[in-house]
């Protein structure tokens, strides 16, 4: 979801409806939009959140499996969960009035810990599991079906050919091939949507050459933007499970929708430990 150039924009040739302004009113306030900051030509630039949250909508509360929700005190950030005790009566749930984890205190082990996938004694394992991890080229099932209506309407096109050559009313048989062709051309484009569409798949070279490159990851994840590296932990399907009794975090990625990786990241009020 982007704004578009004004060049981009689609406008009627013919007005269909009376408009609510004329054109020198929207060209006049466009104008204002422009001086107040809105950008040239009408585009919209996106602005960074004054406050990023990094782990935005990725950690839990383990005792009511609700999202805690970000919150800045003292310019540092917060995640709380907020639980009432009428509420935790009524579910029978015992549950702080309020749960509070520091952001800080969790960016460190987190990015070494994802870090330490691309350790030396870790990172062929890493690797695989990326390869293995992306999509096929093609869907076999789609390509499968297709191919499979190519193959009986070819079959069919046969048949309708001997029987015009045995006799068969031209009238009727042609329409019949017409008909057969015309589902056979269907199925063609099919095959060749699903072609032409499906990703491609990097080789298992393309993949170590690309992490290589990357250099340090630890110093890469902690000098990232923060909405550039939430955007990561985002990709990665981060989950943070915060436990307050023992004040620890389970954490948890995705590599694909068969894959995971899971570790238990102990947090310290002030100082986190790895």
């Amino acid at each position: 979801m982007r704004w578009n150039a004004r060049d981009k924009w689609v406008v009627s040739k013919e007005i269909i409806h009376e408009p609510l302004i004329d054109d020198a009113t929207f060209e006049q306030a466009q104008a204002i939009l422009q001086r107040r900051g809105r950008g040239t030509g009408g585009q919209h630039v996106r602005q960074r959140t004054r406050n990023p949250y990094v782990f935005r909508g990725m950690i839990y509360c383990a005792v009511c499996d609700r999202r805690m929700q970000g919150q800045y005190n003292h310019g540092d950030a917060y995640y709380r969960c907020r639980f009432p005790q009428e509420y935790a009566l009524a579910n029978q749930v015992e549950h702080p009035s309020n749960v509070y984890l520091r952001e800080d205190a969790l960016t460190d082990p987190i990015d070494t810990w994802l870090a330490s996938a691309f350790a030396p004694h870790h990172i062929e394992s890493t690797i695989t599991a990326m390869t293995e991890a992306q999509p096929s080229d093609h869907s076999p099932a789609a390509g499968t079906a297709a191919q499979t209506i190519i193959t009986e309407c070819d079959a069919k096109l046969e048949r309708y050919r001997a029987a015009l050559d045995a006799g068969a009313d031209p009238a009727v048989v042609t329409g019949w091939i017409a008909q057969t062709q015309a589902e056979r051309a269907r199925a063609e484009a099919s095959l060749r949507a699903n072609t032409d569409t499906a990703p491609r798949r990097m080789s298992r070279a393309e993949i170590t050459t690309l992490v290589n490159a990357l250099g340090d990851i630890t110093a890469v994840l902690r000098d990232a933007d923060p909405a550039d590296k939430a955007e990561v932990y985002r990709q990665l399907s981060l989950r943070l499970n915060y436990q307050p009794e023992t004040q620890t975090v389970r954490a948890a990625v995705d590599l694909s929708t068969h894959r995971g990786a899971n570790i238990w990241c102990p947090r310290g009020d002030s100082s986190p430990h790895t």
